[in-house]
């Protein structure tokens, strides 16, 4: 099922200010994929979720599900949550505590009075496919954060929505058993025809469950695109730097050649992927701290070579994380656990051109 958010805006009052939680927002999220909209506190995401589900009332715009309207202020209508079709799965759950498993799953069924055999057979096929066969009459209060989690979606999926909306559903769960729910959740998800909405500030939530992710900020959809495409090639600098760890150099765009841009920067000159960007103009390069190879042996004839020094070393267990000075800059890199490096020595490492991005500043 298709949404589409039209011109939609958002106000709060405040000691006589006005602030827009929303901002002229237009935005299509596709049928029967797994949409992020990912950003940090405050840029809205949450807002846009509730006004989707029908918490929240904009302020102007028009809202769809599918081909029907369900919220617009030109055309006066404003269809109650109950009624627009959705499941929601809240960053606290919403479990209540004096039910047992049974009971919180068949609740919307049986407030829509459903007959009982009907409800039976529907709650036992949702926890089958969440993986909680077997625990109907486990009271609420003895069940793990995962296993809460697994209660909450099969409460939003028996009653068979068009549409289900994540506000950050995984915050609560310790790192391990957060990964964990993260892939069984991707996997649920997966095997549904369902389009499912997920709010998330977390970048490797939103890189390892979405189809397409929505970075916000102040209100405003900032970027879309597949993981891939905003981790890989952003296209504003806000967006490079949030999405994941990034080494950002002032830069002057020098030349056009053979297919690539070269750039002047804190780190001499340097090859980088093509773009469109007019030779003169200032911009930003990004390098990734994964793609800074040191140099061992003999320099390859191909890529950036660039000679710095060791300024600091972490071990963080599968590698090192490494700071090393060139010139004013000071780049963050990640490294193989067994390099011979101390502090203080002088290294090369190569920058491919394909991974070195250049966005607006």
């Amino acid at each position: 099922m298709e949404i589409r958010i039209r011109g939609v805006s958002k106000f709060y009052y405040s000691d006589g200010k006005t602030i827009k939680a929303l901002d002229d927002v237009n935005l299509t999220i596709p049928s029967n994929k797994i949409f992020t909209l990912l950003g940090p506190s405050g840029s809205g995401k949450t807002t846009l979720l509730r006004c989707i589900v029908g918490l929240e009332t904009p302020d102007v715009g028009e809202i769809s599900i599918g081909d029907e309207v369900v919220w617009s202020k030109d055309k006066g209508i404003s269809v109650p949550p109950e009624k627009r079709g959705l499941g929601m799965v809240f960053q606290t759950y919403a479990i209540w505590p004096h039910m047992n498993v049974f009971d919180n799953v068949a609740y919307p069924l049986q407030v829509r009075n459903l007959p009982k055999d009907e409800i039976r057979l529907r709650v036992a096929e949702t926890l089958r496919f969440v993986q909680m066969e077997g625990f109907e009459r486990r009271p609420a209060t003895k069940l793990s954060g995962g296993q809460q989690q697994r209660v909450a979606l099969a409460r939003a999926l028996v009653a068979a929505p068009k549409v289900i909306l994540f506000d950050e559903p995984l915050s609560n769960l310790d790192a391990k058993l957060r990964e964990e729910t993260r892939k069984e959740l991707r996997a649920f998800l997966g095997k549904l025809e369902i389009t499912a909405v997920y709010v998330t500030h977390d970048r490797v939530e939103a890189l390892a469950l979405s189809d397409s992710i929505a970075v916000m900020r102040a209100g405003q959809i900032v970027e879309i695109g597949t993981p891939q495409k905003i981790y890989f090639d952003a296209d504003h600098r806000f967006v490079a730097d949030f999405i994941g760890r990034a080494n950002l150099v002032k830069a002057t765009v020098r030349a056009e050649e053979g297919g690539n841009t070269v750039v002047d920067s804190g780190l001499g000159r340097i090859v980088c992927q093509h773009r469109d960007i007019p030779v003169g103009s200032e911009a930003t390069l990004c390098i990734r701290p994964e793609f800074i190879r040191i140099v061992k042996g003999e320099a390859p004839a191909a890529g950036n070579l660039v000679n710095g020094r060791i300024e600091s070393l972490v071990f963080v267990g599968e590698a090192y994380e490494v700071e090393i000075g060139v010139g004013d800059e000071h780049l963050l890199a990640r490294i193989d656990p067994d390099a011979k490096l101390i502090e203080g020595d002088s290294v090369s490492f190569t920058l491919a051109p394909e991974h070195c991005l250049l966005v607006a500043i």
